[in-house]
């Protein structure tokens, strides 16, 4: 005799609490839901609506200088603290948390042209030279100028110092994961790669235009981004600097300034075309473009450490403060909100190339002058890659070569 028993496991349809949501048993056969894809489509293309309507960035403005301000330093122990210089030789030390000024200094007569903290977080250094850093784990910081000098903290002289070239060298930065290495980029054009510990340059590149300072990858420790006046910013590999690794091209004017995010997945910008952009490390156009009528030019920005804001100085003397994604919900989220973001977004991953879904997550409002130099900028690449292809059309067979894109802004590797 055979008999035959329906058998139910009441964990997965009696509710632990009044509170829960009802359990409903899913049958995930495709032939029982011939609509799926429909109706998911459908709340893809509603999530991305909504979330251009809650794109609202910036969160606040901190006034109190009296010029440009011109360098920013994030504290390397406290997420609420955070350093600025101004033009005429001021410094503050801000409470984020609070959104006012706990400390003005007066730390020099000229530009603070740069600022940076001790690891510890229990001391700053600030510089009239044409930039600073403070290495990642010891006691030593590097100023440049023309020439890159090595400090120790306990020393009134240099432990020794590097040079290249006789040009006047912008900005220098320590890599946060080799400590050793640093880069610095010059007026003639050069990017520097150092080893300290030899106390010699080690490469460099020549690009087309002037590099405005670098920024390394805070999660690999080969990668490194620089600034450009040339409008773009370029991503290398430094073992290959003959070819870039990515060109990142959206600004219509200089770069000034450039910081990685602490995750190595994205970075910001800061251009003289009065916006910020964040771009994600992978890709040649930005997802992001900031932008207010009172922000002029931007001097300088930081992602914060917690890689949920970004600050930017501008030369009309603010500080102001973005979201790192201008949807996100700030506060504490609750279970169900938590995993509706998390549903929204693989919804939006899964339909981000349709075209209309495409159209809507990548519109974003952009100020006259800025949307104007974007279409005349358009118009002479176009002119440029024609001009190109006639060439090549009418030379003799292989006497022209196309040459790509990122090949042409590297004009030499010196070793």
């Amino acid at each position: 005799m055979k008999v035959k028993m329906l058998s139910r496991n009441p964990d997965s349809y009696v509710r632990e609490t009044k509170l829960d949501l009802q359990r409903v048993p899913r049958n995930y056969d495709p032939t029982l839901h011939p609509f799926e894809v429909p109706r998911e489509y459908v709340r893809a293309l509603n999530a991305t609506k909504l979330e251009r309507v809650f794109a609202k960035p910036f969160l606040a403005s901190l006034d109190g200088h009296r010029d440009g301000v011109s360098c920013l330093a994030k504290h390397p122990k406290s997420l609420a603290t955070v350093l600025s210089g101004a033009c005429d030789g001021e410094v503050r030390i801000w409470n984020l948390t609070k959104r006012k000024c706990i400390r003005m200094i007066q730390a020099h007569e000229g530009f603070v042209r740069g600022i940076c903290t001790h690891f510890c977080g229990t001391s700053f250094f600030t510089t009239v030279y044409t930039g600073i850093d403070h290495h990642w784990k010891e006691a030593v910081f590097a100023t440049c100028g023309q020439q890159v000098d090595i400090w120790d903290e306990q020393r009134t002289s240099p432990i020794c110092s590097m040079t290249w070239g006789f040009d006047s060298i912008s900005s220098v930065k320590f890599n946060p994961i080799e400590t050793f290495l640093l880069g610095s980029c010059a007026s003639d054009r050069n990017i520097v790669l150092y080893d300290m510990r030899q106390a010699t340059p080690l490469k460099k590149v020549i690009l087309d235009m002037r590099t405005n300072t670098i920024c390394w990858n805070p999660m690999e420790a080969f990668i490194f981004t620089a600034a450009n006046e040339d409008y773009n910013l370029y991503t290398f590999d430094m073992r290959a600097l003959d070819t870039p690794v990515m060109i990142h091209m959206d600004h219509v004017s200089a770069v000034l300034d450039v910081d990685y995010s602490p995750t190595g997945k994205d970075f910001v910008s800061a251009s003289f075309d009065k916006s910020i952009r964040i771009f994600p490390v992978d890709k040649s156009r930005s997802r992001e473009v900031y932008h207010t009528k009172r922000m002029q030019h931007v001097i300088c920005v930081k992602w914060t450490s917690d890689s949920k804001y970004i600050m930017c100085g501008s030369d009309e003397m603010n500080i102001r403060l973005w979201k790192a994604n201008a949807s996100e919900k700030l506060g504490v989220l609750t279970s169900r909100e938590k995993a509706a973001t998390d549903y929204n977004q693989r919804l939006k991953e899964k339909f981000q190339h349709h075209p209309h879904i495409k159209r809507i997550s990548r519109h974003r409002h952009l100020p006259k002058s800025i949307y104007s130099q974007i279409q005349e900028q358009r118009i002479m690449k176009e002119a440029r890659r024609r001009k190109e292809l006639n060439r090549i059309k009418h030379s003799k067979p292989g006497s022209v070569q196309r040459v790509s894109e990122k090949k042409k802004r590297v004009v030499a590797v010196v070793k």
